[in-house]
């Protein structure tokens, strides 16, 4: 089961719709079913309480009001060293690659022709 301070994807209607934190996961007084607080990443920022069975918050579908919904995974990228080394890499390399051109270029001089006076 997801826990508190995980970020999920919120899909509505099958689309990815915002980005949310889990705040606070408690037993609700259903058997089965918990309170999950989500703070919405959203402009402004909102926070909100759902009831939700464990394999609702691990991302099965739901509905709210007959619209589907679900909690995704958040998939993040390399971390930015990983992503500043990479692009220093592919930098050097071209550096590389025009320096080889370079080598191979000849130089054609130009004549422009006389001009008369």
């Amino acid at each position: 089961m997801r826990k508190v301070g995980d970020l999920v994807l919120i899909y509505y209607m099958g689309k990815p719709s915002v980005y949310a934190r889990i705040e606070s996961i408690e037993p609700d007084v259903k058997e089965g079913w918990y309170q999950v607080k989500l703070l919405l990443l959203s402009i402004p920022a909102q926070i909100v309480t759902w009831i939700l069975r464990e394999e609702y918050i691990d991302g099965s579908i739901f509905t709210m009001g007959g619209v589907p919904m679900r909690l995704g995974d958040v998939e993040i990228g390399p971390p930015a060293k990983l992503l500043g080394e990479m692009n220093q890499k592919k930098e050097e390399d071209k550096k590389e690659e025009k320096e080889s051109k370079k080598k191979k270029a000849k130089v054609i001089e130009l004549k422009l022709p006389e001009r008369k006076r």
